[in-house]
């Protein structure tokens, strides 16, 4: 965890990122600067849909896209959209500690079992719908898996920002990682 810094006061900010959008998600969420007015969205967030996370972000400033780990690669076009038309230069990668994503495997049989009771499903259908999209969705280690995601859409988009946070759980606030 040496590689995260927080972000307690703007100066914490890594230069490159102040007075860009990520600089301003930062700003609202950790330093809870006062709500700019905002007509379009200056930014694309990407996140997981874990239940345990909340941002502190004025109205329209940002779209946001959910996926278990925050994991986009399955998203491609409607980052594509957020910005071609909706004209974001900006990608903020959401991920967490303690993610459910991270280490799947490990939670196969409650998935199954979870299913079964849960959902009603055989057990041998929740096995398989596991085995064919665990592979898909595993994301491994988090700090590794936003920056593994980050090299990968600055490759896809070279002129879009993309900048890889950390978001712990128990203090709610987002953390840089060290590159």
């Amino acid at each position: 965890m040496d590689k995260l810094i927080h972000v307690s006061t703007k100066e914490d900010i890594f230069p490159e990122y102040r007075e860009t959008p990520v600089g301003l998600l930062l700003e609202y969420h950790n330093l809870h600067r006062s709500f700019d007015s905002y007509s379009k969205a200056q930014l694309l967030i990407g996140m997981c849909m874990d239940n345990r996370k909340h941002l502190r972000i004025p109205d329209n400033f940002a779209y946001i896209l959910r996926s278990g780990g925050g994991n986009l690669r399955y998203s491609e076009f409607k980052i594509s959209y957020a910005i071609a038309i909706g004209g974001v230069k900006a990608i903020a990668l959401l991920g967490h500690n303690n993610c459910g994503m991270a280490n799947l495997y490990s939670k196969k049989e409650k998935f199954i079992e979870g299913l079964v009771e849960t959902a009603g499903w055989n057990k041998e259908f929740a096995e398989e719908h596991f085995m064919n999209f665990a592979p898909m969705y595993e994301i491994g280690n988090e700090i590794d898996f936003l920056l593994s995601e980050a090299v990968r859409l600055r490759s896809r988009y070279p002129k879009i920002l993309v900048v890889p946070l950390f978001y712990q759980i128990e203090d709610n606030d987002f953390y840089l990682i060290k590159e």
